[in-house]
């Protein structure tokens, strides 16, 4: 059976009341259930990294966490950004390259790249999200998240066949050993993406808001078929 790489990103969403309450309803599931060649991550917003790395520290949770974004630059005078040395004490992993970072923000590979290289000095892992297989890959970078811009909250996906070859053109091109799948990813869909051979795993988005739904993703895409 192969290591499965399973991401959630709650993007902006969530107060810490509704967090704690998602970590309630979650932790129970999760501490109960016998994970096998599985990591899982969790990526929310920094108002929330902090209670996070508490909760997960306290009750002993099987999963490590991430942060959504992280500054091109390094610490210093630059109003509303979140350094990678400031992230670096909360979360080991950090998602860049979003493609709603792209989008709403403009960010360019340029930026991108110069955001993994402050996330690696300071020792944080890196999801890098694509949009298809053409996209560069900047060196460093630990994991990629094939994620086609048409199927981010849409509720459409890609083919589990073609998103099965476009990970495995990213994997040639870019040497980065995991590769996972994202775009409206459910416990009813995740199984076919995960049966594939060259997908290591799922970003998931809406699915990881709610804690029975990520729980059940999770049980799913780490069951042997």
């Amino acid at each position: 059976m192969k290591s499965l790489f399973i991401a959630g990103n709650w993007k902006s969403n969530k107060t810490i009341t509704e967090a704690m309450e998602w970590l309630r309803n979650f932790q129970f599931p999760i501490s109960n259930f016998q994970l096998k060649n599985t990591s899982i991550i969790l990526c929310v917003p920094f108002t929330l990294l902090q209670i996070f790395k508490e909760q997960i520290k306290e009750s002993g949770l099987p999963i490590a966490l991430g942060a959504q974004d992280v500054s091109p630059f390094p610490e210093g005078a630059y109003t509303g950004e979140v350094s990678a040395r400031q992230i670096q004490e909360f979360a080991d992993w950090v998602i860049i390259g979003h493609s709603e970072r792209r989008k709403y923000f403009g960010e360019t590979d340029t930026l991108l790249k110069e955001k993994v290289l402050h996330a690696k000095e300071m020792g944080l892992k890196t999801i890098y999200c694509v949009p298809d297989e053409t996209t560069i890959v900047p060196a460093g970078v630990d994991v990629v998240a094939y994620e086609p811009v048409w199927a981010i909250g849409t509720g459409k996906t890609d083919t589990p066949q073609h998103a099965s070859h476009v990970t495995s053109v990213i994997k040639q091109k870019s040497s980065v050993a995991t590769v996972i799948y994202g775009g409206s990813v459910t416990p009813d869909n995740v199984a076919a993406f995960i049966a594939q051979p060259f997908i290591d795993g799922v970003l998931a988005g809406g699915a990881s808001l709610d804690p029975q739904t990520f729980f059940k993703l999770i049980v799913v895409a780490s069951s042997p078929s």
